[in-house]
């Protein structure tokens, strides 16, 4: 609960620093008459409307569960974190058909000492903030907080890419390669869209498969070999895992197969086997969904 709290104010303050971030890039992509700058307001406002909804999440999530949604509101959070990243892969597609476009019109001349001046404010804004909700993400262990410092990291790299650009433009001035200068816009466009497009690709990636409840290959072996090594000490006849992570939360179901004359004894006999399992997997925090059962019927298992 304390957790959700302050992930919901770390993303309320990122919310109220990525509309001033919109606002600088639209107001300094029309000064400049910058693509490049442009698409990174654009870019920063569509991070605006995930991040609302982030927050929306984080608040459902505080309240744990529902007579409705009684496994809580976990599965929301991966959701997200694909739509998130499904809509900036987008994003960086239409800013790349942009860029090309631009070229194919021949470019054109943007302002480079105002553009220059917008596109520096915006990569120390951009990466002051991807640092510091970054450290929040790994001291949480938020999927959304990462989602949102990855967002950040993108927008300042692409201002950084705007950056460079305009210093490049204006070395070109006067030289002989000036010709080039109206094509330099386009080109940065086109260079940070390609750049940036595998980061939400990948974060997509991932959460799909949290969705799709794909088991994760480092918790189903640590299952296997933790309850493989228990089977063997207990003389047990065997058993059967089921594990998935959806967000923050591991679910793990361990069916373990005994012998019809196998007396288990008390009830606290057999809650001592359980929190020796539970703690062989480190499976004690608020974190993991642990059940485990015993029986003699294979159709059980």
């Amino acid at each position: 609960m304390t957790s959700t709290r302050q992930e919901q104010r770390v993303l309320q303050l990122s919310i109220a620093a990525t509309i001033v971030v919109a606002a600088i890039g639209f107001s300094g992509g029309m000064l400049a008459r910058s693509q490049a700058i442009l698409f990174d307001g654009i870019y920063s406002l569509v991070d605006v409307a995930l991040t609302l909804v982030a927050l929306a999440v984080l608040r459902l999530m505080a309240n744990e569960q529902s007579p409705r949604f009684q496994y809580g509101f976990w599965h929301l959070e991966p959701m997200v974190e694909a739509l998130g990243g499904a809509i900036l892969s987008l994003a960086c597609v239409y800013a790349l058909a942009n860029a090309v476009i631009g070229f194919s019109d021949g470019g054109h001349d943007a302002r480079l000492g105002p553009g220059l001046a917008w596109a520096a404010l915006l990569v120390v804004v951009d990466l002051a903030m991807a640092i510091w909700i970054g450290r929040h993400a790994r001291k949480l262990q938020s999927g959304l907080l990462a989602l949102d410092a990855r967002a950040w990291l993108l927008t300042g790299l692409m201002s950084l890419a705007v950056v460079l650009s305009f210093v490049i433009a204006l070395a070109l001035r006067g030289g002989a390669h000036e010709h080039w200068i109206p094509y330099m816009d386009p080109l940065v466009l086109a260079c940070i869209s390609l750049a940036a497009l595998p980061v939400p690709l990948r974060a997509a990636w991932k959460a799909a498969r949290e969705v799709l409840q794909v088991a994760p290959d480092e918790l189903d072996q640590q299952v296997q070999t933790v309850m493989q090594q228990f089977i063997a000490e207990h003389g047990f006849e065997g058993f059967t895992s089921h594990v998935a992570k959806i967000g923050r939360m591991q679910f793990i179901e361990i069916h373990i197969l005994t012998k019809p004359e196998t007396q288990l004894g008390s009830i606290g006999d057999v809650d001592r086997l359980r929190d020796d399992i539970a703690t062989r997997l480190d499976a004690r925090s608020g974190r993991f969904w642990l059940t485990i059962d015993f029986t003699s019927d294979p159709a059980w298992t």
